[in-house]
């Protein structure tokens, strides 16, 4: 299994430094990642270190609660894409899951999407399933769905989801086909990497991908 292929190398710590972007970026061009998503200071950086390289690079949007107000979203959003992002990922307000105020859901990702769609941008959305219901988790599948964003992630990484790989595979039953999944919860190990991918998640958003390709090599 080419690993590399499912990792998006990542940096989300409160204490991200200048060294932790370059690092990673370095990491990213030598171990052939897809992807990077770093803090949304650090986008204007990422793009300059990895020109040329055919890197993608990705930051958050209302992370890690994602209790923003609508506005403050977009405005994040169009702040990231002036800065270089090539994909934004939202989380979404668990607040407004748990009161089963799905219409301020729809209005959000409505409102977010013509978005991203009009500058060419790709958008994941974040739910932090540690924390939810699988009625809850279906519904908003059948939301974001029907709305076509690009990928669903399971969990921040803030939040710790103990049954995230039954709830990657639950995402993935009740998904629109053409809805890519991703992970943020920590990585363990390669096995456990191994299951993810098994449950149908197309990316695994962590920052110890080196460990996880070091793995798969003594793995085969």
């Amino acid at each position: 299994m080419n690993i590399e292929e499912y990792i998006e190398h990542s940096v989300l710590k409160p204490d991200t430094v200048i060294v932790d972007i370059e690092r990673i970026c370095t990491e990213a061009a030598a171990y052939h990642f897809g992807t990077v998503c770093v803090p949304p200071l650090f986008v204007k950086m990422a793009k300059i270190l990895t020109a040329g390289t055919g890197i993608k690079v990705s930051t958050v949007i209302g992370y890690p609660f994602g209790f923003s107000a609508i506005e403050a979203k977009v405005a994040e959003i169009v702040l990231a894409v002036i800065d270089g992002a090539d994909e934004v990922e939202m989380v979404v307000n668990t607040g407004a899951i748990k009161n089963n105020d799905w219409q301020f859901l729809a209005n959000e990702i409505n409102t977010v999407m013509p978005v991203i769609r009009g500058r060419g941008k790709k958008i994941t959305v974040i739910l932090e399933t540690g924390l939810l219901t699988a009625t809850e988790i279906i519904t908003a599948c059948d939301i974001y769905g029907a709305a076509g964003v690009d990928f669903v992630k399971a969990g921040t990484g803030y939040v710790e989801d103990k049954a995230v790989t039954e709830h990657a595979g639950l995402i993935r039953r009740h998904l629109a086909a053409a809805v890519q999944l991703k992970t943020g919860v920590s990585i363990k190990n390669y096995h456990f990497a191994l299951g993810l991918i098994n449950a149908g998640v197309d990316r695994l958003t962590c920052n110890n991908g080196i460990k996880l390709k070091q793995e798969t090599i003594q793995q085969n």
